[in-house]
């Protein structure tokens, strides 16, 4: 049975039956923030709905009693009765006898995803990659001719990885100041295989894992499909919440956590190194794997590149952290070679883990991948001013043609992370294919289904020139009116 709001103070907590409950103290701070001090009862439903919509408060939440919410916001229990009724009205919470206010979304807030076949004059914007550095690729394949020659005469099955790519992984974090020997890595196809491996490896049917929200989909898909109960916890435009996050780590002691600490996707945001530390050290005590996603360190546009998160656990203290990284972002998606950093034990559980589903990856990719690898800082100084411009034309777009819709820029990534202003973002996601553009609602992003719908991922990663015809497309989307569930179409300005 779930502990008593009135027990939760400032944080939530988590029963058996795997919902939380939100102290009135911890509501009313989230509250005060959103909708102002001592907030009638709509514009108290009205927060809370944001709240819920935005991540920061998880679905299946027992809201505080009545009385006690009152009290810490210093309103009358007639306001947040009303609040409550309105919230259950709208399909925003639901109450059980005995049991209390739980919160809740309306029926048909589901992810919405658009199929990945696309045709010439779509302009892609849900996948978030750059294309191909035209010359170096072409350099590292002219460079790898004899390799392929001399690698043709064996039988070309590596489960670990390709030695010499192996080796050149690990200088890349002994270079970047976590001192790794090529035992300690394994070369995957591409980084989502990383995480997949690692969480079929150390994760059973039932086991908690503690995700970021929002976070990456396919990483929430994966998780969902090991049939693994996602434990969300809120990453906002301000960052991660700690409060909440050390909470939920000592209250559900999850088996894992997977977190992206540089610039996180989709919202941007770059950890402080006092956050790793903290999440470092709750981890350790309760005994919850973290696996760093560090594919988008490379991309830092307004920041130095951050270190390792795993250089600043100690000596033995990295046993339970695993890291995964891939070359889709720095430099192209299309050799799908990503990589994993744990203990040497642990790689070669992964690599025996592997073997029945995809013996090795292709020497031929892991090859350039090897010649691609020496020449990153060459790739970065090209690949970083080209994003920053792109960022700018794509901001400056959105100024002119969508001002209601508000971001934050980021100090690096490939992404928008952009307030729609209004819960649309699935509808215009089906709708901007009719006006040739593909993206993902943000939905698609949340670790509690239906969230985000306020949200839009946009991703700088395309050229200039298209980022601005994008957004033009979106507007006429706009412009065109969204289809509402009675068949109308609903028209700019929008109502949240």
């Amino acid at each position: 049975m779930a502990a008593s709001a009135g027990n939760a103070g400032n944080t939530g907590n988590v029963g058996n039956n795997g919902n939380s409950s939100l102290g009135s103290r911890r509501l009313a701070t989230l509250l005060t923030a959103t909708a102002g001090p001592h907030p009638g009862y709509r514009p108290l439903a009205h927060a809370v709905r944001t709240l819920l919509l935005d991540g920061r408060i998880a679905l299946r939440t027992r809201l505080p009693a009545e009385r006690e919410l009152a009290t810490a916001l210093g309103i009358s229990r007639a306001t947040v009765t009303a609040a409550y009724d309105l919230l259950r009205t709208d399909g925003f919470a639901h109450s059980r006898r005995g049991s209390g206010t739980w919160t809740a979304l309306p029926e048909g807030r589901r992810p919405s995803s658009v199929a990945y076949a696309v045709t010439d004059d779509v302009i892609d914007l849900a996948m978030a990659a750059p294309y191909a550095p035209q010359g170096e690729l072409a350099a590292a394949l002219a460079a790898v001719s004899g390799e392929v020659a001399r690698h043709a005469a064996t039988a070309g099955y590596h489960p670990y990885g390709l030695p010499e790519l192996r080796a050149a992984v690990a200088e890349r974090f002994t270079r970047r100041g976590l001192p790794t020997i090529p035992e300690q890595i394994l070369i995957t196809s591409g980084a989502q295989q990383a995480v997949s491996l690692t969480l079929t490896l150390l994760a059973r049917p039932g086991d908690r894992v503690l995700v970021e929200n929002p976070s990456y989909t396919n990483v929430l898909d994966a998780v969902r499909r090991g049939g693994l109960r996602a434990t969300p916890v809120p990453v906002t435009d301000e960052g991660w919440d700690t409060e909440v996050a050390e909470s939920t780590l000592r209250q559900t002691a999850p088996r894992l956590a997977y977190l992206v600490p540089d610039f996180h996707n989709p919202t941007g945001r770059l950890m402080p190194v006092e956050q790793r530390q903290r999440f470092l050290e709750t981890a350790r005590r309760t005994g919850t794997w973290l696996i760093i996603d560090e594919t988008l360190t490379d991309i830092a546009l307004d920041a130095p590149r951050p270190a390792p998160f795993a250089s600043l656990a100690g000596r033995g203290a990295g046993e339970q952290l695993v890291t995964v990284g891939s070359l889709s972002k720095t430099h192209w998606g299309g050799l799908r070679i990503g990589w994993v950093r744990a203990s040497s034990q642990l790689i070669t559980e992964l690599a025996t883990h592997r073997v029945p589903t995809d013996i090795a990856g292709s020497v031929l990719d892991q090859l350039l991948a090897v010649e691609l690898i020496e020449r990153t800082e060459a790739v970065l100084a090209e690949r970083l001013p080209l994003l920053r411009s792109q960022r700018s034309a794509l901001a400056a777009a959105l100024a002119e043609q969508l001002p209601e819709w508000r971001w934050q820029l980021p100090p690096g990534g490939l992404c928008l992370w952009v307030d729609l202003g209004a819960p649309i973002s699935s509808a215009l996601a089906t709708a901007a294919l009719d006006h040739g553009v593909r993206i993902e609602g943000g939905a698609r992003f949340g670790a509690d289904p239906g969230t985000h719908e306020h949200r839009l991922r946009i991703p700088y990663a395309l050229p200039a020139e298209l980022c601005v015809e994008a957004v033009g497309r979106l507007a006429r989307t706009l412009e065109a009116g969204l289809p509402t569930a009675n068949g109308e179409r609903r028209h700019r300005p929008w109502m949240a």
